[in-house]
């Protein structure tokens, strides 16, 4: 008898590049979407490459995931192209404005529709940080979610994580099936899908849902299905420049000084191409004007 096939849903998931200058809109609540740069989170990457990789060894059908508006159809298609044998994109309006819990309880419904065997995710987004809505909808569905995963094996229906741990550390986790894991962006390169597979992508099938496909209530999605409220968006607080090590002989409190110093560049001095006696009246003038030498300069 031939075993069942393991399947595997891969989450990806949309990151805008940090590097171009973030701008606020008018309002202030939202980021100003004009000349951002949209790519795939490289953690999600990296788990879909963990997921290819587990399907050469094992029997295993990989499917890739997206909820988010149309734009989202060339990432699913790139995954495609990387050998994803299906794709599903799910959207609708009353996503719009919903906080982790509401996300998750989009998540936990197609995955409760769909149930995958394991759901592969990465652990932070590029632009973000952590993102607590895979492990949000594993909670609800009562399943392990597995964080910072580095590799991943299976064996006797149970799964053999080796993760991330505290201060470089190495940990061994063990999870039965089904369970989420959350890979580190380093866990894996992905690959480069050759030229004809891209190609092929592009005609590819892309299954979309809504609301009807989920089944779930409106007031459990978007802002009305938010514990959170919205807030007022800030300007995020410019990267400071980079500090050379300091010099080893200085005192210590002059190395915490210039550690702390952020890198900020110190004042510009001024340089007097004078005479000699040029340049003692005004040393007089410098030094009168800053207290040093009391009284007035002659």
């Amino acid at each position: 008898m031939a075993q069942k096939p393991i399947r595997i849903l891969v989450l990806l998931r949309e990151t805008c590049d940090p590097h171009p200058p973030v701008r606020m809109t008018a309002d202030g609540f939202s980021v100003d979407e004009r000349g951002l740069r949209r790519i795939s989170n490289p953690a999600d990457l990296a788990a879909l490459e963990q997921a290819l990789r587990l399907a050469e060894k094992i029997s295993a059908e990989v499917s890739v995931l997206a909820i988010g508006p149309q734009r989202l159809d060339d990432h699913l298609r790139l995954a495609l192209s990387m050998g994803a044998k299906s794709a599903l994109r799910v959207w609708s309006g009353h996503f719009q404005g919903g906080d982790a819990h509401a996300e998750a309880r989009v998540l936990e419904r197609i995955c409760t529709i769909l149930a995958p065997d394991l759901l592969f995710s990465g652990s932070t987004l590029l632009d973000r940080d952590d993102d607590p809505v895979p492990a949000l909808a594993a909670a609800q569905r009562g399943q392990s979610c597995l964080p910072a995963a580095l590799n991943v094996q299976l064996e006797k229906g149970q799964v053999l994580v080796l993760g991330k741990g505290d201060r470089g550390a190495r940990q061994k986790r063990i999870a039965p099936l089904p369970c989420t894991i959350l890979f580190a962006d380093e866990s894996a390169d992905p690959r480069y899908p050759d030229q004809q597979a891209l190609l092929d992508a592009l005609d590819a099938d892309i299954e979309v849902w809504g609301l009807a496909e989920l089944g779930i209530s409106v007031r459990e999605l978007g802002a009305a299905g938010a514990l959170l409220t919205r807030g007022r968006c800030a300007q995020p607080r410019p990267n400071p420049q980079r500090t050379v090590t300091p010099d080893a002989d200085l005192p210590a409190f002059e190395r915490i000084l210039a550690l702390l110093s952020g890198g900020l560049k110190q004042r510009a001095g001024k340089i007097y191409t004078l005479s000699a006696e040029q340049t003692a009246d005004k040393l007089l003038q410098i030094f009168t004007a800053e207290g040093l030498l009391g009284g007035e300069t002659p």
